[in-house]
């Protein structure tokens, strides 16, 4: 099938096969995603990644509304309006199910977040899994008919208790999209950053890395230093420029300027 998925193509998938999706923070990322033949590929909706959508245009891509930066349904559907102008087939909202419906009712196809919400995560224990306990478990299926009900077309789940997440997929019409949150939801996300070894340090335990990005950034660092001090030796040498780096003006013609 040519162009990308849209929300109708992905809607009919729930059931049928995983769908695989990834957030990217470079426009290379993108590109390559898309010739990998990635489902989904998201990014956030800052302007230094206004153009990412454009250079993907066979894949379904998602621009995220920026944490903290809307105040209201009129500052978020502003921005989801601009995303979609932008290119993309879906934006994401982190925000409550009255913010959700304000661009539900527009048209903007919606996908929230349930889970570990990042900037809400002191609400429910600091960065750490939700929905061991049945308190959590509860919270969670309310919030996802809360959202179901605001128009929502699929929610982020992340690091939900994975047999919590298989129930409620079973049992709502979104599309459930797994962060660290099993096999069980109808897609699954991860971040290029964790995929391609881009960190140093703490790795997620739902993340899985195939390459190891951060140690060629290394490799890659002292190839610079090195270069710069070849660089600089050739400089206090002599050695650059040589005589290819460099024109001449005709010496009989040099000569002549200087008479008098």
């Amino acid at each position: 099938m040519s162009g990308p998925l849209s929300v109708m193509d992905l809607r009919a998938l729930k059931g049928v096969r995983q769908i695989s999706y990834v957030q990217v923070a470079r426009k290379e990322e993108a590109i390559a995603a898309a010739e990998a033949g990635m489902d989904m590929i998201g990014t956030a909706f800052i302007p230094e990644r206004a153009d990412f959508a454009k250079a993907v245009p066979n894949t379904h891509f998602q621009y995220g509304l920026a944490w903290g930066k809307h105040a209201n349904v009129t500052e978020a559907l502003r921005d989801a309006m601009a995303a979609m102008t932008a290119g993309a087939q879906s934006v994401y909202c982190g925000m409550s199910p009255a913010i959700v419906e304000g661009l539900a009712r527009e048209g903007v196809p919606v996908i929230c977040h349930v889970g570990l919400v990042p900037p809400k995560a002191t609400w429910t224990g600091g960065f750490r899994a939700v929905g061991k306990t049945r308190a959590q478990a509860k919270m969670i299926w309310q919030q996802v008919q809360d959202f179901e009900q605001a128009g929502a077309f699929a929610v982020e789940m992340e690091v939900i208790a994975a047999n919590l997440a298989r129930e409620i997929t079973k049992r709502t019409s979104l599309l459930t999209i797994s962060l660290g949150s099993g096999g069980g939801c109808d897609a699954q996300y991860l971040f290029s950053a964790d995929i391609l070894g881009e960190n140093r340090g703490h790795i997620p335990r739902h993340a899985k890395t195939y390459r190891n990005f951060a140690a060629e950034r290394d490799r890659l660092q002292a190839e610079r230093v090195s270069a710069y001090r070849e660089y600089i030796a050739d400089v206090m040498s002599g050695a650059f420029p040589e005589r290819g780096h460099i024109v001449e003006m005709d010496d009989e013609l040099l000569a002549s300027l200087w008479d008098v």
